[in-house]
């Protein structure tokens, strides 16, 4: 399962919103980075066979099933601090992060 926090929820509503359509966002993994591994997030305008499907109220978290074993358990929450303010993920699968935050490895 792939969670999604309350904030985090208002930031996507409200950029689905701004573009004008689109059922949520697709979040998948790709190789990047000193780690290995970054994260992916894209706008997503509808399910493919391949995705699992998490609805939270009306925004839909889809992940295709070859990255998700790689983000199983996954929070994703909206961060702001200091300047800086961005989608978080918190993956119980993570070994390791690089120093700049941009990659992981499992």
């Amino acid at each position: 399962m792939i969670t999604i926090t309350d904030r985090a929820i208002e930031k996507l509503q409200a950029q689905l919103i701004n573009r004008g359509h689109g059922i949520g966002i697709r979040v998948g993994v790709r190789t990047s980075g000193c780690s290995g591994m970054a994260y992916t997030l894209e706008f997503a305008d509808e399910a493919r066979l391949e995705d699992k499907m998490f609805k939270y109220n009306d925004v839909a978290i889809l992940v295709d099933f070859k990255n998700y074993p790689y983000l199983s358990g996954t929070e994703i929450d909206y961060v702001k601090k200091g300047l800086n303010e961005g989608f978080e993920f918190v993956n119980p699968n993570e070994r390791a992060r690089c120093g700049c935050g941009e990659s992981f490895t499992v």
